[in-house]
């Protein structure tokens, strides 16, 4: 519903403050009780005027999710990915993309993350995004097939799962917040094995 009404200059306004104040909270409390009741405060708007613009919770919470990707610029970041030439070049590239990316998501990833086991709104939101990473991972192994260079004991789905896994966050997370890869370490070497994985 809150998707198909007319935006104005002033309703796509209050859905972008409703979407800032969205982020920062999930962000500063690691998505822990963030209600939307404490949203509509933040935004300086009515609990009624935050379901105007987003029928449900989770769909404020996955419209957050995408509204970040934007600020980001993601599909402008994905372009190198798309003029890559080759597979094995494509790897290098999402890997690349994703190595960068991942430090500027990591407050809201980690706050969905953490709580999603509890959340349904932020677990329906995690998967939303994992699902997008996943079919960049799958785009970029039906490349490797196309072109004969996937290893042959991989099935397309079988590798953009194992591609899709080993970009997970929370491998990230372990080695550099908690083992003190630099960045470049972990793109290296996430690439390395990567490559070895998966091509012949």
């Amino acid at each position: 519903m809150s998707s198909l009404h007319t935006e104005t200059p002033d309703t796509a306004d209050t859905r972008e403050r409703i979407l800032r104040a969205t982020l920062r909270l999930m962000e500063q409390w690691r998505g822990q009780s963030v209600r939307v009741e404490d949203i509509a405060h933040a935004a300086g708007v009515s609990r009624q005027a935050v379901y105007l613009h987003f029928g449900s919770r989770t769909e404020l919470l996955v419209a957050t999710a995408r509204y970040l990707d934007e600020r980001l610029q993601l599909p402008e970041r994905l372009q190198q990915v798309l003029h890559a030439k080759g597979g094995a070049e494509s790897i290098d590239a999402y890997t690349a993309f994703w190595a960068a990316y991942i430090p500027e998501i990591y407050g809201l990833a980690t706050a969905l993350l953490t709580t999603r086991a509890t959340d349904e709104a932020a677990a329906t939101a995690w998967t939303d995004r994992m699902t997008a990473l996943y079919e960049g991972c799958r785009a970029v192994v039906l490349c490797l097939e196309e072109e004969g260079t996937l290893a042959a004991e991989w099935t397309v789905e079988t590798a953009a799962d194992f591609f899709w896994a080993a970009l997970a966050l929370e491998v990230w997370e372990r080695l550099t917040r908690e083992r003190g890869w630099t960045q470049a370490q972990y793109l290296e070497g996430m690439q390395r094995v990567i490559r070895r994985a998966l091509l012949t």
